[in-house]
Parts: structure tokens; sequence; C-alpha cells
């Protein structure tokens, strides 16, 4: 005689079992209760269960469930790192879990870290809230699929980050302000190197394949650092040394304090002052068309910086290059004292360096620099002092100048 459910007769109990269970996971899938799915089929709530999280013996332990309901579209890789917990670790945690072990004890007896079994427990607890291995064991290989969504794919955070790379700013920049301004937007946060790799991995970045002209080094892949040479000495006139400025202008705690050089053209034949106040990273640049001797480099500057209130004119550094030969002059002209770095010590004026390769997207090497008019220069140097900085916690160079300017003002 058969055995009926649901309105069909199997000839067999075992296939209305696999019957009754297929529909009992069928009803959970579409939202249905434990408790109501199980009333529907004709079962208890413990042999649901069962069926969903494994049959436990009279000892204690599990055993697989009847159902392989968590697996989804992906079998579980015939070998998995070491790195990740495996499925007789799951079943040791599940152990010590329902003999009243501590998490410090269970992990101690696996050989990890508490940290680990804690996030193992948090991340793939049943909806009840009880831990089952063999469910934790499905779902740790369901996340092990591949390829995953990227979060770069999304039209509006992709529209936003293109836009503010084609006006210049860094994918820092672009991660810090997206944090600032969407701190509780999870789906508008993305890290720096997030971007990177849309720009640089086209096949995986979603992002416009002239990208990467649009970033400060124009380059289509990432290269390693390395350290260029140093400038070596080109006067030998008495110089105040870099060793002898003071600590204020170290630790950026005054403003005032700025840091100068030039960015040279094809040849060299061609130059554009560039100056950057160490606590703000205000930059000025100076517009040399007649050539970057030291009497034109001296004019230029005495000129630009005598624009800006006393406060501001507190140091200058500089490397030891030809051009500042008239160095005692410029000081004299603008009540400033001048300091030189050490011999081939670019890092010395480490916040200069970092800003003339900001300015080589806008001014390449071996291109004509004397080409450039002076409004220009002024209007690269605004658009750079207009950018967030990280290191100002995202305020601009120019907002946080004229911040301390006015508190100089209000001081005096």
């Amino acid at each position: 005689m058969g055995c009926e459910f649901d309105g069909v007769v199997y000839g067999k109990l075992k296939e209305m079992r696999e019957a009754r269970r297929a529909e009992y996971f069928e009803l959970v899938s579409g939202g249905m209760s434990f408790t109501q799915a199980a009333k529907s089929v004709g079962v208890s709530k413990r042999t649901g269960k069962v069926w969903r999280n494994g049959r436990t013996r009279s000892t204690g332990r599990d055993e697989r469930a009847l159902v392989d309901r968590y697996r989804g579209d992906m079998e579980e890789p015939k070998k998995i790192d070491g790195y990740y917990l495996s499925r007789d670790e799951r079943i040791a945690i599940a152990d010590g879990l329902r003999a009243g072990e501590s998490i410090r004890t269970i992990a101690a007896g696996l050989g990890r870290s508490p940290s680990t079994v804690s996030r193992e427990i948090k991340s793939n607890a049943g909806p009840t809230g009880g831990y089952g291995p063999y469910r934790a064991q499905q779902l740790s290989t369901n996340r092990l699929r591949r390829p995953k969504p990227r979060k770069m794919d999304g039209p509006r955070l992709r529209r936003v980050v293109q836009g503010k790379l084609d006006a210049h700013r860094s994918p820092g920049q672009v991660s810090g302000w997206l944090r600032r301004g969407l701190p509780d937007n999870g789906a508008m946060s993305v890290c720096h190197e997030t971007i990177y790799q849309a720009v640089y991995v086209q096949s995986k970045g979603r992002l416009g394949r002239d990208i990467e002209a649009r970033l400060r080094s124009g380059r289509a892949s990432r290269r390693p650092r390395s350290a260029g040479d140093g400038r070596r000495p080109r006067f030998r006139d008495p110089m105040a040394m870099i060793s002898e400025r003071p600590v204020e202008a170290e630790d950026r705690a005054v403003p005032g304090h700025w840091e100068g050089d030039l960015i040279t053209g094809a040849a060299n034949r061609s130059a554009i002052g560039t100056l950057v106040e160490r606590a703000t990273r205000f930059t000025m640049l100076l517009h040399l068309p007649d050539g970057h001797g030291a009497e034109r480099v001296r004019d230029a500057m005495v000129k630009k910086m005598a624009r800006l209130p006393e406060p501001m004119l507190n140091s200058l550094t500089r490397d030891q290059g030809s051009e500042l030969a008239r160095h005692g002059r410029i000081g004299a002209a603008l009540g400033m004292q001048v300091y030189f770095c050490d011999p081939h010590s670019p890092r010395q004026r480490g916040t200069n360096e970092n800003t003339n390769g900001l300015l080589r997207q806008y001014f390449p090497k071996g291109t004509d620099l004397s080409a450039y008019p002076e409004d220009y220069l002024d209007a690269v140097a605004e658009e750079l002092n207009d950018r967030p900085r990280k290191t100002l916690g995202f305020m601009k160079p120019s907002e946080l100048f004229l911040k301390l300017i006015d508190e100089s003002e209000d001081a005096a």
C-alpha cells in the first residue's frame, strides 16, 4: 500500500519523505517561518531543524544535514587553505559551545585566535542564533564564489568617482571626501585602493579607459617607487642650514614657514618656481618667462611673497641650487630667514617635493614652461589649493590658510 502526501500517492515511504522535505524547504525559501513550514508538511519543529542543520547523536556530536540547503551554486573546493577554518574545526567549535566552554577555551584547543572563533560564530550563526557546523561550512564555501560583484559597479558611485577624477582629485582625496560627506552611506563609501584597482585593472574596473590620463602620474599601470638623485651644491656663500631652523617649523605648529624649489622644462631651459607653506600646504607659483637665474628668481619671489601678511613670512627652506645665490637679499626684502637643505637631501623639503609631483600633472616634463602665462599658473595654484587634503582632515589648503591669517590678525 502506497503512502500519500499532499494529494499524491507514493509507492515507497522514502519517496514520500523526500517529497515532504522538498516541500518544507520550498516553503521556508518562500519566507514562511520554520514552525509554519513544519506544520504545513506535517512534521515537528525538531524534524525541520534536523533537515536544516543536521542530526544530533546521543554523544552530542553533529552529523551532516539531510538536505544540503545552503550550498548554493558552487561545489565545495577540494582543498581549502589552512588559513581558513575546516569542517572538523567547526564541528569542534559546536561541540565546545554545547559543552558550555568559553570562546578562549575553544580557541586554545584549536590553536586559533579567540577573535577568529568569535567572528566565526557571529558570521555563521543560524536564523535562530544557534551555531550549526555543517551550515557554517556551507555558508563559508558559498562566500568563496568568484567573481563577486564589485562596489565600483554601482552606477551612482562610479559616476561620482569618475567626476572627481576628471577634476584632478586623487583617489585618496575622493575616498576621504566621500567618507566625510556621506558618513552613513555605506554604498557610497569606498577606499582609495578600490578606486586605483578600478583605474588600473580595466577588466575589473568599469571606469573609462582614458581615466588614467587624469591621474597625476599619467600612467596606465603601477610602478615601484624609486628615489631620485638629490641636487649638488652650486655655490659657496654662507648659508643658514636646516639644522638651525626653529622647531616650530619642523612640527608645523606655527604657520608661515615655506619650502621652495623649481620645476624645469625641456633641457632645463625653462622653469616655474614653486612655494609651499608647510602647515597648510598652500601653494604659490612663480612666473619665470625670461629665465631662472638668481636675479630673476629673487625678483619673482619678492614680488609674489610681498603680498602676504607678516605672520605668514617666518622662513623659507630651499635646496642649494644656484638660483638662490641672492638668498640674502630675498631674506632682507621679505623680513624672513632663508634656510638650506643638506646636499642630496630632497626629503628635507618633503612637502615641496610632493607638491612638485602634483604640478607635473599640469606641467609635463620635457615641455617649454616659459610658454605658460602667469594667469594660467595662478589658476593651477588655485585649483591645487582647492583640493581637500587627507593630511588636513580633508580641509582645503586655501580654507585653512585664510583661517590662520584671520586668527593671526585677531591675535594682533
